[in-house]
């Protein structure tokens, strides 16, 4: 059972991470869900909640974008059905009518997309899918939110009846409009309404001699409002209808309340269905702006976050284009407990609560910023002190709070627990507070409980060498200027560089040895020992990064020198080649020279010929020989070819046999009517058949209509 206090939670800032998720949410129901989030007490409704986030994401990258799940509260709607004889407005009915519309679709999507979200349609199964509701309120109400004309047979005699006295009323008015206007006993604006009725806007001089009723009059007193006297009793007899209307319309709005009341239970639902959806949702979406992954959750006892980042700091940085540094930390049977010291604004508290924030937000169903390598398990408890726990309310000093709290650790640290705590000693003398300490963490080691400790106590450190499962760990500072690297660097003690910190702060170098006096020797060589190793890992770590770095330029260089010779051979193989062409032409040259001074000093044609066809003849049997070789193996590929080929054909013909062989019994293709849901036989969009006219369908997709061949079409679904 995972019992982890609302002290952890604040020390953590877990409500800050809450804050950022509820703003993301769409409803008013779903931020305050998001604001009441809290881990998960067992392990199975944990690791459900994970695979939902994760699923929810996952749809941001595929083509099955889950649909909208927004919704307006019907908290109040839902109290007034629960009234006996309570009714309510008809426009609470067109929001229920939404709910359950809304609901409909998530469940159906999730259905046919249950390979993809096998999690999300675990939780939707569970909700009962009904048209009933929708099919009710449909019946009454129309999509604007008015009560339908034939919601009853009264309500469509009295429109009616109303729609024939407003006929009544505009034309007496019109009459009577026309008759005074033209006496001109009207105002420029002749006419206007007053308490909802049509009313002459008569000047005050007139009044008298128009008949009517007088409902007001202007600002000034120049104008009467007066209704004609005409269309006085159409007017009553119009407010009579009305007055019937409103009483029907109430009647209807009880009966429609009595037929949705059995539903109550599942409309409630419903609103908790999607309002969870909500809250997964916007997990989703913070998920995806901090990188937020799910890493492998593990039976064994393991916390390993390779490249973990703090995600309100990774968020706070991102704003203001300032890089972050993400944090390896392992835990394990073999290295249960982490003595993290060094500098002050080094990052040791950041690092501290970047695992214990990551492990609290992964244990109430949120993915973390981590590397997909990483994994850990499930913790019972995760204590922490950290920063000025000063109690006013309770007159306890600093000390003597966390005397109180090392206490509650005491009571109920165990195997299961990981604890995190800052400055871990400090608020008393340090000798004693040293010491007490060092008996605290030998307690919290010889439970086997998991743990990450920020100290400055040199004892802490060296107990942390000492036991054989706990380590120490420093953050990295450059040694020249004695500025953060914000690096965890695990397996080595760090200095807290205090004197150094103070020569670097212009404190006087005659003072700072005055104070090295004040201390034991050992204690400064102690001290200055690990400043030393520390500045030579930081070297060392400079070092690696520069070797790394000529080892890639190194790489680079060396391809690039593979890619020159390819080039350089290519261009030689060019060059012997075009010497070779160059060297036979100079020869067949030379020979033609030759021939010609032969001929030039004899003149005897016969013989210049005959040398002449003697290097032609030369040069051809060249060829022959090369044409010989090469038709040989032209020949030799095109007997495998052929045989390739014949082993295909005879294969075929096989084929054809059995299928010759064998009776084909076509199925007796379907007589399609109006009404059939069907598709093109090579298509994927279902419509149904509006209208079938000469062997031509015209087919209705929802979007469009399309006029298609009978031919072209398949059943999907015989209207029932």
């Amino acid at each position: 059972m995972i019992n982890i206090t609302d002290k952890t939670l604040q020390d953590l800032q877990f409500p800050t991470i809450l804050e950022t998720i509820s703003e993301i949410c769409n409803t008013d129901i779903g931020k305050q869900k998001a604001l009441e989030i809290v881990p998960f007490k067992e392990k199975a409704m944990l690791m459900d909640a994970l695979m939902q986030t994760s699923e929810y994401v996952a749809s941001f990258q595929n083509n099955n974008a889950i649909p909208n799940h927004g919704f307006d509260a019907i908290t109040n709607e839902i109290k007034f059905l629960a009234i006996e004889d309570s009714f309510l407005e008809v426009g609470s009915f067109r929001k229920i009518a939404a709910i359950s519309e809304t609901t409909n679709v998530l469940l159906q999507y999730f259905k046919k997309f249950d390979d993809y979200y096998p999690f999300l349609n675990t939780k939707a199964s569970q909700v009962e899918y009904t048209r009933e509701i929708i099919q009710k309120v449909d019946e009454v109400v129309d999509k604007y939110g008015e009560i339908k004309d034939n919601a009853s047979p009264e309500l469509l005699n009295i429109r009616r009846d109303m729609n024939l006295v407003r006929g009544k009323v505009n034309q007496s008015f019109g009459i009577a409009l026309t008759q005074y206007n033209a006496l001109n006993y009207l105002d420029d604006i002749k006419e206007s309404f007053v308490q909802n009725r049509r009313v002459l806007a008569v000047l005050s001089m007139y009044r008298r001699k128009v008949k009517g009723s007088i409902l007001g009059s202007s600002k000034t007193g120049s104008i009467a409002y007066i209704e004609p006297e005409t269309t006085l009793k159409y007017s009553r007899e119009l407010s009579n209808l009305e007055y019937e209307e409103k009483e029907e319309i109430t009647r209807i709005l009880k009966q429609l309340s009595n037929h949705i009341r059995p539903f109550l239970p599942l409309i409630s639902q419903y609103q908790d269905f999607l309002s969870d959806i909500d809250v997964i949702a916007a997990k989703a979406k913070y998920a995806r702006k901090i990188n937020g992954i799910l890493p492998a959750i593990t039976d064994n006892r393991r916390v390993y976050f390779r490249d973990a980042f703090h995600p309100i700091l990774f968020l706070t940085n991102a704003a203001k284009n300032a890089v972050t540094y993400p944090q390896t930390i392992e835990l394990d049977q073999e290295n249960r407990i982490i003595v993290i010291s060094g500098p002050n604004a080094g990052g040791k508290t950041i690092s501290l609560k970047t695992v214990g924030l990551l492990q609290l937000m992964l244990q109430s169903g949120m993915l973390i910023p981590v590397h997909e390598r990483s994994e850990t398990s499930l913790f019972d408890r995760i204590m922490t002190d950290i920063g000025d726990n000063q109690s006013i309310e309770n007159h306890l000093s600093t000390y003597s709070y966390r005397l109180k709290n090392m206490n509650y650790f005491l009571k109920k640290c165990n195997s299961k627990t990981m604890f995190l705590i800052d400055e871990f000693g400090t608020g008393s003398d340090p000798e004693l507070g040293g010491a007490l300490a060092e008996i605290f963490l030998e307690e919290f080691y010889h439970r086997e409980a998991f743990g990450i400790i920020t100290t400055h106590y040199s004892n802490l450190k060296i107990l942390a060498n000492e036991l054989p499962f706990a380590m120490n760990a420093n953050m990295l500072f450059d040694e020249k200027t004695l500025e953060p690297l914000y690096k965890l660097v695990l397996g080595q003690a760090g200095s807290s560089f205090t004197f150094e910190v103070a020569q670097k702060n212009g404190i006087p170098f005659g003072l700072i040895n005055r104070a090295k006096k004040k201390i034991e020797v050992g204690k400064v060589r102690f001290d200055k020992t690990i400043a030393t190793l520390q500045k030579e890992r930081s070297k060392l770590e400079k070092t690696s990064q520069t070797l790394k770095e000529e080892e890639s330029k190194a790489r680079e260089e060396s391809k690039k020198m593979e890619n020159i010779n390819v080039k350089i051979k290519h261009k030689l193989e060019s060059y012997q080649e075009l010497y070779d062409s160059n060297q036979k032409t100079i020869y067949i040259g030379q020979k033609i020279e030759d021939i010609a001074d032969k001929y030039f000093n004899n003149k005897n044609k016969k013989d210049l010929i005959g040398e002449f066809l003697k290097i032609v003849e030369i040069e051809n049997s060249k060829k022959i020989k090369v044409t010989a070789k090469e038709n040989k193996v032209k020949e030799e590929k095109k007997k495998e070819i052929i045989a390739d080929v014949t082993v295909q054909v005879e294969e075929i013909r096989k084929e054809k046999k059995e299928k010759k062989l064998k009776p084909v019994v076509e199925k007796p293709k379907p007589v399609l009517k109006v009404g059939d849901r069907v598709r093109m036989v090579d298509g994927k969009a279902v419509g149904s058949i509006d209208n079938i006219e000469k062997n031509k369908a015209t087919v209705n997709y929802g979007v469009f209509t399309s006029k298609v061949s009978l031919d072209a079409l398949e059943l999907v679904e015989a209207k029932k």
